[in-house]
């Protein structure tokens, strides 16, 4: 038996290697397609899959018979990984450790992902959130260890490494920890964004599933085109999102202004959805999600060259997701529409009428309809009004024009010898605070 095959996190992992995958469904046929590509995304090199439909087996996920074959497989490829896409539990691991080769290592589909977004993970908040949602995946299997422990088990605990009775107390003081750490975190964000709003600009989150074409269509919608170029002059905004054919390229969220005449216009990426995900791993990263739910317009991207089945699917999910919290409108953006017919692409909106009844259809790779985007967006978010302020001349009038200037869309200034009338368009609480300054000149010059 095999006392040294462990399971792996992010924390500990060496990327890359040779390995299967394994998927275990309880009708119809296992895709493995997903789970491929996430492993490829964190580096590994797939050689083989092993699948079944059946019920779980409560012992190792899959039936007896296809878990020795597994073990024989990994003999035959000389694999370093196993990675299931199914969910295994702590005793699963266990026993899955007993019939795997010696050194071979034991990842479940959230080991994986936690994988990848340990390796994607730049700025200090994704960091927190990655090692949050780590120390919640390990938490039951320490607790695992010290009911085996307690019965006398095999020293080495198999896939679930060695038992440390101080550990559980330790993984539940620095979740405590990095709780208090992110709250500080979302409180800094949420001023900056009320100070964004104050300042006139009206706030619009991409969302979606990894790899839909986020952070190409925020290239698309970025008022400067090489926006890494801008980069030096918003210190205040994220790094700019990576445009790769690869999933979880944005794990952080990514802020950059768009072209919306008059509108002033924020426009964050953010990181994408993927399909069952467990509640702890969903909530380790709701502070990110925070950035869609606090928009002024969500706009939710799919991707329209998947099989309709699939965007359906990941359409209802990210509606159950968003409309828990998210009180903005909703606009569904239709892209890749590069890569479909004419006639597949009507025969998709028809059939996703129901859930985008009325989506908004675009290449972000090409371009193409960007502008007619750009419109919609224009039409969904808050109305501007207009405003007519008349305020005394004084010393400090130029600035208040200055302000407006900055924060609104001018329409007419007119200086007479002592006053001077200031027209514009804006957003409503950007006039309470022109109208506010406005009374302080005129009660100052009282």
């Amino acid at each position: 038996m095999n006392e040294r095959t462990h399971e792996r996190t992010s924390a500990d992992a060496s990327t890359g290697g040779r390995a299967i995958v394994a998927k275990r469904v309880d009708s119809g046929v296992a895709d493995t397609e997903e789970i491929s590509d996430l492993a490829r995304a964190a580096g590994y090199t797939v050689v083989d899959e092993i699948t079944q439909t059946r019920t779980a087996d409560a012992a190792l996920q899959l039936g007896e018979g296809k878990a020795n074959e597994l073990a024989e497989a990994v003999r035959r490829t000389d694999v370093e990984t196993v990675i299931f896409d199914n969910r295994l539990g702590p005793y699963q691991t266990y026993n899955l450790g007993q019939l795997l080769p010696e050194g071979v290592t034991v990842m479940d589909r959230f080991t994986l992902i936690l994988e990848i977004f340990g390796q994607r993970a730049q700025t200090r908040k994704a960091q927190l959130q990655v090692e949050l949602a780590e120390l919640r995946y390990e938490l039951p299997r320490v607790e695992a260890k010290a009911s085996l422990a307690k019965r006398d088990e095999h020293p080495g605990f198999m896939g679930l490494g060695e038992y440390d009775e101080s550990r559980e107390q330790d993984i539940k003081d620095q979740i405590s920890r990095i709780r208090d750490e992110l709250d500080q975190i979302e409180q800094t964000e949420e001023q900056r964004r009320e100070r964004r709003r104050d300042s006139g600009f009206d706030l619009v989150a991409l969302a979606g599933y990894t790899n839909a074409g986020k952070s190409t269509l925020l290239r698309r919608l970025a008022r400067d085109l090489e926006v890494e170029e801008n980069e030096d002059l918003h210190p205040d905004l994220d790094a700019t999102a990576e445009s790769q054919d690869k999933l979880f390229t944005t794990l952080g969220t990514t802020t950059r202004r768009a072209d919306i005449e008059p509108r002033n216009v924020l426009v964050t990426d953010t990181v994408g959805f993927i399909s069952d995900l467990p509640h702890w791993l969903v909530e380790s990263f709701k502070s990110t999600l925070d950035s869609v739910y606090r928009a002024d317009l969500v706009l939710l991207v799919v991707d329209v060259s998947e099989p309709v089945e699939e965007i359906h699917e990941k359409l209802v999910t990210s509606h159950d997701t968003l409309y828990e919290r998210n009180e903005a409108p909703i606009v569904t953006v239709l892209n890749k529409i590069d890569r479909v017919s004419d006639e597949e692409l009507a025969e998709k909106r028809e059939a996703l009428s129901a859930l985008a009844p009325n989506p908004v259809a675009v290449s972000a790779q090409e371009g193409s309809n960007v502008d007619a985007l750009l419109e919609r967006i224009d039409e969904e978010l808050p109305d501007w009004e207009r405003e007519r302020l008349v305020v005394p001349m004084t010393d400090d009038t130029m600035s208040l024009v200055s302000w407006i200037h900055d924060h609104a869309s001018v329409d007419d200034v007119t200086y007479g010898d002592d006053d001077v009338v200031i027209s514009f368009l804006a957003r409503p609480a950007v006039i309470d605070q022109a109208r506010s300054r406005a009374s302080d000149l005129q009660a100052a010059e009282v």
